[in-house]
């Protein structure tokens, strides 16, 4: 038996069939997953219920930056000035701690300036999400095709509901 799967008539026929049940599977698989016949309508519905914004826009444009980029370069100003203040008698590795300190306490000041600032943005795409019926909202820098645009109209709403 071993000498006759050492053929290579035999290693090439066995071959070509392996190829075959792989092609046939792969066509198989293709074909039950939706990528052809009778799912075509349900893959198109299911992207109208995906959104896309570009959430660096809306970031950079909401209205509270200016005063948390004015409150960040004060604090960073202070920060640099207690730093100067504090370190004139430490060593090296002492003044690289101390200023690994007060960066993570400078981060820390950012994100509890900015936290408020997502959660609006967020509450605005979802507000817009659900005017429009979408499920699901997506960064737009992370899609290569398809997708509603909704920066336009959560930037709008974000703006109106900053007015109030």
């Amino acid at each position: 038996m071993m000498e006759k799967l050492r053929d290579p008539k035999n290693v090439k026929f066995i071959s070509l069939l392996i190829a075959a049940i792989f092609v046939i599977g792969c066509f198989t698989i293709a074909l039950t997953s939706g990528g052809f016949g009778g799912n075509v309508a349900s893959a198109a519905s299911s992207n109208s219920a995906i959104g896309v914004v570009n959430y660096q826009m809306l970031v950079s444009q909401a209205p509270e930056l200016a005063t948390i980029r004015n409150t960040m370069q004060t604090e960073i100003k202070n920060t640099r000035d207690e730093f100067n203040e504090k370190s004139k008698n430490m060593n090296a590795t002492e003044k690289e701690r101390y200023y690994k300190q007060l960066q993570e306490r400078l981060g820390n000041r950012e994100k509890e300036l900015m936290d408020p600032v997502i959660k609006s943005i967020e509450a605005a795409i979802k507000k817009v999400a659900d005017k429009k019926g979408l499920s699901v909202v997506v960064d737009k820098n992370t899609v290569i095709y398809g997708g509603t645009d909704i920066t336009d109209e959560v930037s709008k709403s974000m703006t109106s509901g900053a007015k109030k």
